[in-house]
């Protein structure tokens, strides 16, 4: 990651109600007069927006609104951020692509929500998505166990080689 800023480690990652992916548009499709559409790949990576949601207490809210202004640069500036994605909470470079709407609930809590930009979705590699298209999942998963069983329980230590 190419990004000095990082979200607080004190500060709670954005809930699941209300989160979505929204990958970018990286396809040109072109109507035709007659038969079928043209399309076309513009791009190879494509920058994708994230729906998220926090709730808050009040002093966390209070540390949110000022990193969101000093270290955020009033949402400009690129941060690093674990984020759910389909290989699990990983870390992205995200930055806010609108400014944040904040509530008060139960006068308790502030739900803050937004929207951020991430540079790229992280994903299986071409190589590991073909193995998985061509192995049967829960053999491969019982596969793995085995080989990971094998190298660390079963097998001498590297001391004694």
């Amino acid at each position: 990651m190419g990004t000095s800023i990082s979200w607080p480690t004190t500060l709670p990652l954005p809930t699941i109600e209300g989160y979505g992916v929204h990958p970018g548009e990286a396809i040109l499709r072109t109507e035709m007069e007659a038969g079928p559409a043209r399309q076309r790949r513009r791009f190879t990576s494509m920058p994708s927006r994230i729906s998220v949601r926090w709730l808050f207490r009040r002093q966390q809210f209070a540390l949110f609104e000022a990193w969101y202004r000093w270290h955020a640069k009033e949402g400009g500036a690129w941060f690093e951020i674990d984020l759910l994605g389909g290989l699990g909470l990983v870390a992205h470079e995200a930055r806010f692509t609108r400014q944040f709407e904040a509530r008060v609930r139960g006068g308790v809590l502030w739900e803050v929500t937004s929207e951020l930009e991430i540079r790229e979705r992280p994903t299986l590699s071409e190589g590991a998505m073909n193995l998985l298209l061509e192995e049967e999942m829960t053999g491969l998963g019982v596969s793995i166990e085995a080989l990971h069983t094998l190298v660390h329980a079963t097998l001498p230590g590297p001391h004694v080689w």
